[in-house]
């Protein structure tokens, strides 16, 4: 009898077991232009440009394959970013209903708008090399009056300011996307799956695979994301953060001292101490998209 009782209780407990709902994922998604792949030139990338539609299209199906490799792994709560130039280039009604998506680039936090630390991890679509760099196709950092941007002493691109502001928040960038240039530079400051949506020739032309290889490999390093989540790490970041903008020239430096513990390194470079990313980051995004020169 004994036997028999133990055995019920483990079948029940068993079945309990298996009948638990599966814990719902919390993903960001952060998606920006010039890194998707089959855009080869700059003008699939921006508003009037030759294409620019055929690039829109490239860029929702990027997202929804991702996606779908994300529900096809279990329930989760899906936020989409739009992160490049008016931030309004995805098709919205082109993606998967079942995601949330914030649209508009009139935001403080600009690429990681609405990443808080309730996400289980970030994934960032189509991104590019920092400012500068040799051969990145379509380089730059948040636009193109930056020359150089650096946190803690170490320089970051798009990729790595996001990859900071994430890993304060807790939640550890799982995923990331672009050109080849990108993704080697990613790679040194980030241990993820990494996918290689096509080789820069030169800063404005790509050698392009097709969509569909694109897709594909994005859902198999999604589902490889997925499955070592657990043991994935945040960028730790050290506070407060130093950051320092080189500009092209000279005039947002002198403008940009009208902010209370703002120094000037010299013409072009300005340096400042904030608490942490939280006020780092929007304090960045004004020095290069609204102060103009």
């Amino acid at each position: 009898m004994k036997f028999i009782r133990s055995s019920l209780v483990f079948l029940t407990i068993f079945s309990h077991l298996a009948s638990a709902p599966l814990k719902q994922l919390k993903i960001f998604i952060s998606v920006d232009m010039e890194g998707i792949g089959g855009i080869g030139t700059g003008e699939l990338t921006r508003y009037g440009g030759k294409d620019y539609e055929t690039g829109r299209h490239l860029m929702t199906a990027e997202v929804n394959a991702v996606v779908k490799e994300i529900f096809e792994n279990g329930p989760a709560e899906i936020l989409i970013n739009d992160s490049h130039g008016d931030m309004q280039n995805l098709i919205h009604q082109n993606l998967d209903p079942r995601v949330t998506y914030i649209q508009g680039n009139i935001k403080p936090l600009g690429m990681v708008q609405g990443l808080d630390a309730s996400f289980d991890a970030a994934i960032f679509i189509g991104y590019h090399a920092r400012a500068g760099t040799p051969r990145g196709f379509l380089a730059h950092t948040g636009s193109g009056a930056v020359k150089g941007l650096w946190l803690n002493g170490v320089e970051v691109g798009e990729g790595g300011l996001n990859a900071h502001y994430a890993g304060e928040q807790g939640v550890p960038v799982i995923l990331a996307a672009g050109d080849d240039v990108f993704t080697e530079q990613f790679g040194e400051l980030i241990k993820c799956e990494l996918v290689t949506t096509k080789w820069a020739e030169s800063p404005k032309v790509a050698r392009l695979k097709h969509g569909e290889v694109v897709r594909k490999e994005l859902s198999e390093a999604t589902a490889k994301a997925l499955a070592s989540l657990k043991g994935a790490t945040r960028l730790k970041v050290r506070k407060p953060v130093a950051i320092k903008m080189k500009f092209s020239g000279t005039t947002q430096p002198e403008v940009l001292l009208a902010i209370p513990g703002m120094k000037q390194e010299d013409g072009t470079t300005v340096s400042y101490e904030a608490k942490n990313m939280e006020e780092a980051y929007p304090l960045i995004r004004l020095m290069y998209k609204y102060v103009k020169p």
